[in-house]
């Protein structure tokens, strides 16, 4: 099942990305926004041609290169059984169907649909940069529970 759950999660991550953002561009209007939650989330339909937070406007097609290299080490580094165990598994899934998400936009549309904005004033973002950005914390969280040992809380 282990080898399993990194594909079935990445097609999911995939799936729900590219199917929110077909839902946005059908529905809303670019600059659109829908509040969902007072102060809390809202939809604002918007087309981003550059990276994170806007940096690198036009230039987004590179970032496809970098996602396919990305998924590529993946693979890579799973087949030699460097990434192993259930933890790796959801983190890479997230990481991977997150990047190959959002490279799917900047293959087709040469630019990412934004959409979720978090609190007053949050940059926009994706179903695919949620998954990057969680894959990214339980990294680090999976980076502090390493160095912290039953050996390491003795030292005190």
């Amino acid at each position: 099942m282990n080898k399993l759950l990194f594909y079935m999660l990445a097609a999911l991550v995939i799936a729900a990305d590219q199917l929110s953002k077909i839902v946005v561009r059908a529905v809303m209007e670019l600059g659109q926004t829908i509040p969902v939650s007072r102060g809390l989330l809202q939809f604002t339909y918007y087309e981003n041609s550059g990276a994170a937070f806007s940096s690198f406007q036009g230039l987004g097609r590179y970032f496809v290169l970098v996602a396919l290299g990305l998924a590529l080490a993946v693979l890579y580094y799973r087949r030699k059984g460097e990434l192993r165990g259930t933890a790796m598994d959801v983190i890479t899934g997230l990481l991977v169907g997150g990047a190959l998400g959002n490279a799917i936009d900047r293959v087709i549309f040469n630019q990412v649909t934004d959409f979720i904005v978090l609190g007053k004033g949050g940059g926009s973002m994706n179903v695919a940069d949620i998954a990057i950005t969680l894959s990214a914390l339980l990294i680090a969280i999976r980076l502090v529970f390493q160095k912290i040992t039953p050996r390491s809380l003795n030292r005190g």
